[in-house]
């Protein structure tokens, strides 16, 4: 009799938790992501390539914790789009990277709109479909990744600076990649273009630690966004979308997990808060390891014949 009753409460007691669970999840997926706060508090971020993939987890992430987001993208459509999905907190301005002037006056925007800039995060960056050799690089296509890539970056490290000097404060935070930590992850035209983000962030951050500005970069290990299922696409035509996925989880080095956009989007909210405030010139890679090690393919000493 004892037991039954054990065996009944305990049921009960799942289904209660179960409910509870359930409840849980839809509260909190339903509260406004505008009315929570958190670690950025009163912050004003600006995020670039925010419309979708990393740049659009990192503003949801920035804004659940209390920070106010300006979404620059040059995807019109889809940056009015997210923006009203977030809430009141979030605004787009349209903006091409490749454009200095357009880099400026985001800028700009995020500071008239809110008073200041806290934050400016240069995420956007382009694949370019380039070829695997060198041989075969063609150079106005590298110029073009370039373009985007570092001289994006570069305008907006150079506007950003711009706002942020006089107020002696700030976060500049650039996305670069486990391609820009060693060589042979990706085409060279994305390969050197990231690892110029890295460079370029230590450099920044030498000047600007005088004014109390830190500057840091991620780097992420693949993820099957938009921006690399589109490799993925051309590497494989006609394979389905979730058998691509599976490869590129697969290439990881860290057993019983992957690395997705909330990954980044978590790193990204700690270099901006105030828990990495003696933190700068830093490159977080967020990649599970994989670019720490090389494992030696040597025979096992019975499989060595004398």
């Amino acid at each position: 009799m004892f037991r039954l009753k054990s065996s009944l409460i305990c049921i009960f007691m799942s289904r209660d938790l179960s409910i509870l669970k359930d409840f849980g999840v839809k509260y909190f997926s339903k509260r406004s992501l505008s009315n929570h706060p958190g670690r950025l508090e009163d912050k004003v971020a600006l995020i670039t390539g925010a419309a979708s993939g990393i740049g659009k987890a990192t503003a949801i992430e920035f804004i659940n914790n209390g920070a106010k987001v300006v979404i620059a993208d040059i995807q019109d459509k889809l940056g009015h789009e997210t923006a009203t999905e977030l809430g009141p907190n979030a605004s787009f301005i349209s903006c091409n990277v490749t454009k200095e002037s357009d880099v400026s006056e985001a800028i700009d925007y995020a500071v008239s709109r809110h008073g200041h800039l806290d934050i400016m995060y240069n995420n956007v960056g382009i694949s370019g479909h380039t070829p695997p050799s060198i041989v075969d690089l063609n150079l106005e296509d590298f110029d073009r990744v370039m373009n985007i890539n570092v001289r994006g970056v570069i305008a907006g490290i150079k506007h950003a600076s711009r706002v942020m000097i006089p107020r002696r404060s700030g976060c500049i935070l650039c996305t670069a990649s486990v391609t820009g930590v060693m060589g042979g992850l990706a085409p060279p035209a994305y390969s050197i273009s990231k690892f110029a983000v890295v460079g370029m962030v230590k450099s920044a951050a030498a000047e600007l630690c005088n004014y109390g500005i830190r500057v840091n970069c991620i780097s992420p290990f693949a993820i099957p966004t938009a921006f690399v299922m589109d490799e993925m696409v051309m590497m494989y035509p006609g394979v389905d979308a979730s058998k691509l996925a599976g490869i590129i989880h697969k290439s990881g080095a860290l057993e019983g997990t992957n690395c997705d956009v909330q990954d980044i989007a978590k790193a990204a909210l700690y270099l901006v808060s105030d828990e990495a405030k003696y933190v700068s010139g830093h490159n977080l890679v967020v990649d599970g390891g994989f670019t720490s090690f090389k494992n030696l393919t040597m025979p096992t000493p019975d499989q060595v014949v004398n």
